[in-house]
């Protein structure tokens, strides 16, 4: 059954990526957008086109020390704001290998790795006022060797000129129950084994190249420990960089198995929500 989630995400991903009817061209993808200048808000992805044979790499970062931690034995600035104690990381790669599609892949240091394709279906115009783009993607625990949750899901964009974006991410993912291993949660039942979510986000553009972001990730249906994970962050542009400083009330939220489980990670013993302190770095290379 895992395996033929998994052929049934890549078949999809290849319709989305090789479907002529959308074919479009991707002279002006080289080109910044000031208003959508990442592929990813804080955690949610963007439907950002990626030019062909042209990449990016994005390091996340999330410290896990909690902002506010009464059982740690020193206070937050001698724990320099959490950078002493260690943080989740992630490393991602994306590629454009098609125009309006790029493929993506990640990997956090607790060994889980995501391979995504995103497929750019719309662009914004006089008689479209959404971008429109469709992705598929799984995820494996273990160095992707078990434990695959696959995902898809669209991301709907509306650019206001230069000034800003609105994001709204359906994404439905499958098996999420599994990635869940904190500890058991009496309302949720074998048959949970899914999550649709709907996450929303917004960038707006106070600066030349200074933004303030926002998102969160409600899960409307399905599996849904914990509480919903929300963001937000400031983010400078400097040529080819996105330096972005994020604080969200999770600390390993970088995959879509991650964001269906919510907060479940980083509650406190009470029971409530803790914020943490992160970064994100992306680099283009065009």
């Amino acid at each position: 059954m895992i395996r033929r989630s998994i052929c049934l995400v890549f078949a999809l991903a290849l319709t989305l990526l090789g479907g002529p009817a959308f074919a479009q061209s991707s002279d002006d993808d080289v080109a910044l957008k000031p208003a959508e200048p990442d592929y990813t808000i804080v955690n949610l992805p963007t439907s950002l086109r990626l030019p062909v044979m042209k990449d990016e790499i994005r390091i996340t970062h999330r410290f896990v020390r909690p902002l506010k931690c009464d059982s740690c034995p020193n206070s937050l600035l001698a724990d320099a704001f959490g950078i002493d104690v260690g943080a989740d990381i992630g490393l991602e790669w994306r590629m454009g290998i098609i125009p309006s599609g790029q493929i993506v892949v990640h990997r956090a240091n607790d060994k889980t790795i995501e391979f995504m394709g995103e497929y750019s279906l719309t662009r914004q115009s006089g008689s479209m006022p959404l971008e429109i783009a469709a992705l598929a993607a799984v995820q494996g625990a273990k160095n992707f060797t078990t434990v695959y949750s696959p995902s898809v899901g669209l991301v709907l964009t509306r650019l206001f000129g230069d000034g800003g974006a609105i994001h709204v991410d359906p994404i439905w993912t499958h098996n999420t129950n599994k990635f869940f291993n904190v500890h058991p949660d009496p309302n949720v039942t074998e048959t949970d084994k899914d999550t649709l979510m709907v996450g929303v986000g917004a960038r707006v553009r106070v600066g030349k190249t200074l933004y303030l972001t926002g998102e969160a990730t409600p899960r409307v249906s399905g599996f849904r420990p914990g509480k919903t994970v929300a963001a937000f962050a400031i983010e400078k542009r400097m040529g080819g960089h996105m330096f972005q400083l994020n604080f969200a009330n999770a600390n390993q939220t970088m995959t879509f198995g991650q964001l269906a489980e919510g907060t479940a990670r980083a509650l406190s013993p009470s029971g409530k929500a803790q914020w943490y302190m992160g970064f994100n770095i992306t680099r283009k290379f065009f």
